[in-house]
């Protein structure tokens, strides 16, 4: 993690306190040195795995850049007394980031997305930013815990391609597992998950509206457009699992306050 980035920590994920034009400022800033870095825009469900799962954590941990993608993060920055200053949310960045990549000649490779998703959504960006580079796209099948011939074929494919900046749009956990294993082979690419948001920038699934993902309820919307996949996920897993973040963080802020009082 960046060491001018202020960083608040949320049961045990460092998080980076940074706005969204700050964390493109320093991305680009990155590349313009010939460093590479892996950016996780981190949410709810995240923060869930890094906490239950120990091979998560490790994955996790290895990002250069950890910020917070869900409003609950936000809210029990708040609630902790460590307040993030924004969400800082992936699928907002994906048009952004291409804006500053066209003005200064850096090289966009999307990997993953739906059906069509890739092409569409690269076509859509090229006609908003009319100098963008689309290095190249993809959509290669990955096992749920990708392997390594099947990530060395990327690899390969990358390399040829030579990006400057790799939007992953696998889903989480996969598009982390498959970054884990490309960045290191890749050291001066830029890399980011990026989840569904090529979906959204093709027109083929509709974002949840700028009310609803203020309120924290993105989520919602995306649970009636697939209810079957993203049930457990969010209703049994992660709704259970944002009552022990906001208790934590009221904790975390009791022992501080305590702390200070005995100094």
């Amino acid at each position: 993690m960046p060491q001018n980035f202020p960083l608040v920590v949320l049961c045990g994920m460092a998080l980076a306190s940074v706005r969204s034009e700050m964390l493109l400022d320093h991305l680009f800033a990155s590349l313009a040195r010939g460093k590479g870095l892996w950016v996780v825009t981190a949410n709810l469900d995240f923060l869930r795995r890094f906490v239950k799962d120990p091979a998560a954590r490790r994955i996790y941990a290895d990002a250069d850049v950890r910020v917070a993608d869900g409003m609950p993060l936000v809210w029990a920055s708040h609630l902790q007394g460590t307040p993030l200053p924004e969400r800082v949310a992936g699928s907002s960045l994906v048009r952004p980031l291409c804006q500053r990549a066209a003005e200064g000649g850096w090289r966009v490779y999307l990997l993953g997305g739906e059906a069509g998703a890739a092409r569409a959504a690269a076509d859509k960006l090229v006609a908003e930013f009319p100098t963008l580079q689309i290095a190249g796209l993809s959509s290669p099948w990955f096992s749920a815990r990708p392997t390594d011939a099947e990530v060395e074929q990327v690899a390969a494919t990358l390399s040829e391609a030579r990006p400057d900046l790799v939007l992953v749009a696998l889903g989480s956990p996969k598009q982390e597992l498959v970054i884990h294993k490309l960045h290191k082979r890749l050291p001066n690419v830029c890399w980011m998950g990026v989840g569904i948001s090529l979906s959204f920038i093709a027109g083929h699934r509709r974002r949840a509206p700028p009310l609803m993902q203020k309120l924290g309820l993105e989520w919602m919307h995306r649970l009636v457009q697939e209810p079957k996949r993203l049930f457990r996920r969010y209703v049994l897993e992660d709704l259970p699992f944002a009552a022990v973040l906001f208790r934590r963080a009221m904790a975390d802020r009791l022992d501080g306050a305590r702390a200070d009082r005995q100094r």
